[in-house]
């Protein structure tokens, strides 16, 4: 922190402040760095546990995904394999996602150990301070979410900020839409990967080529020793063919043990060493996959499938929308109907007919959202995730009291 606020916060949050004890559990790390005996001489397995990474997992209920220190380790090699051209010990890592998330756990905290680098931390995701170190202590690799670097890009101060030490940069936490990373890239030069991942599996299972064919919308290509399979929905020893919609389902040394004293949760989601994600997705001729959707999360109305995936693309492309959300909700007739939510961008006064019309076709008619609602915010996860689930429980909340 800065000397002002390190000194006011000694003072008046001194509670706050964990003291840790120095006994036969612990060591303190000045200790540790001062002895030259091997205090740290504990016998660990590959395969025991390292972090119980708590997840709603593919169903929704809160599981603790057990994650092994062979998760771990492979996950953070993998990662630091895939970010070719990091200079060990030269990288600076901005730090904005919290610890506890397992994105930032891999990709800030363990890399950083792993590749020598530095962490620029913050509590949260302050913009102002944020583009201010990346203008004077020139970091060089920044994770993120959507949502981030979508923020970034339509801040109106920007033209104050050098972002040019920006190498790159990797999204994950959901889809990263065309707009923000065209955006993004020509804002820094970077190149602005997007990810996929699950806390089931460390979490990163794969991602575009910083250097070769990076294909936007695309999850990208597996990571080493990593096996990306779409299998059927309905029957999970069929493997699709190209370009067929089913379930991405991976197998690889980051996937987790199982979840914690559940044994029956872990055998639905771990099956013949394969992870089944409950996401929807494709895989192209050249071996690139694609996330369609979650399985819980498309929307069927009128026998017709709609992923809102898509749709979301689609609008991310008007000039004048920043952040849009869409779901299903209950219609008597067709079971569901998709409907939109949009934060319009400052200043902004689109209509609801306005969107329509530029939807249309870009998008079947049957898919084109039945309502819109404009909002000043959306909700969001800690790390900045767009929960989905607490708009379709305002729903269903709004359908209860009619």
């Amino acid at each position: 922190m800065p000397f002002v606020k390190k000194w006011g916060f000694t003072l008046t949050r001194r509670k706050d402040i964990s003291i840790i004890p120095c006994d036969k559990h612990h060591i303190s790390f000045h200790e540790l760095l001062k002895s030259e005996d091997s205090v740290l001489a504990v016998n660990i397995n590959p395969e025991d546990a390292a972090v119980l990474q708590y997840t709603g997992g593919t169903t929704g209920v809160p599981k603790a995904a057990v994650l092994t220190h062979a998760n771990l380790y492979a996950n953070t090699f993998q990662t630091g394999l895939w970010f070719t051209g990091l200079k060990y010990g030269e990288e600076i890592i901005i730090g904005a996602l919290p610890l506890f998330h397992v994105f930032s756990m891999t990709i800030v905290m363990n890399l950083s150990v792993h590749t020598g680098s530095t962490m620029l931390l913050y509590p949260k995701f302050d913009m102002k301070n944020i583009l201010a170190d990346i203008d004077r202590k020139r970091p060089t690799l920044i994770p993120g979410v959507p949502t981030m670097f979508a923020a970034i890009n339509n801040y109106k101060q920007l033209s104050k900020y050098n972002l040019t030490s920006i190498k790159m940069g990797i999204s994950g936490g959901g889809p990263l839409p065309q707009e923000v990373k065209a955006g993004f890239e020509k804002l820094t030069g970077a190149k602005l990967i997007e990810g996929y991942g699950l806390s089931e599996s460390s979490p990163v299972v794969s991602g575009n080529p910083l250097f070769g064919i990076n294909k936007t919308g695309s999850i990208g290509i597996p990571f080493p020793r990593t096996i990306i399979q779409i299998r059927d929905a309905e029957n999970p020893d069929k493997i699709m063919d190209v370009g067929e919609i089913g379930e991405i389902c991976i197998s690889g040394p980051q996937i987790m043990k199982g979840y914690l004293n559940n044994a029956e949760e872990t055998k639905k989601v771990i099956r013949n060493g394969f992870l089944h994600t409950g996401d929807l997705g494709t895989m192209d001729s050249d071996g690139y996959f694609y996330v369609v959707d979650r399985i819980k999360e498309m929307i069927i109305s009128g026998g017709y499938n709609i992923y809102p995936r898509n749709l979301e693309e689609i609008l991310y492309q008007h000039p004048e929308i920043l952040e849009a959300a869409v779901i299903g909700v209950d219609h008597p007739e067709r079971v569901q109907e998709p409907k939109a939510f949009i934060v319009r961008k400052p200043g902004s006064t689109v209509t609801e007919a306005e969107i329509k019309e530029f939807m249309r076709g870009k998008i079947s008619a049957y898919a084109l959202p039945h309502k819109i609602e404009f909002r000043d915010s959306l909700p969001k996860s800690i790390i900045g995730k767009i929960l989905k689930k607490k708009l379709v429980e305002e729903e269903k909340s709004k359908m209860n009291k009619i």
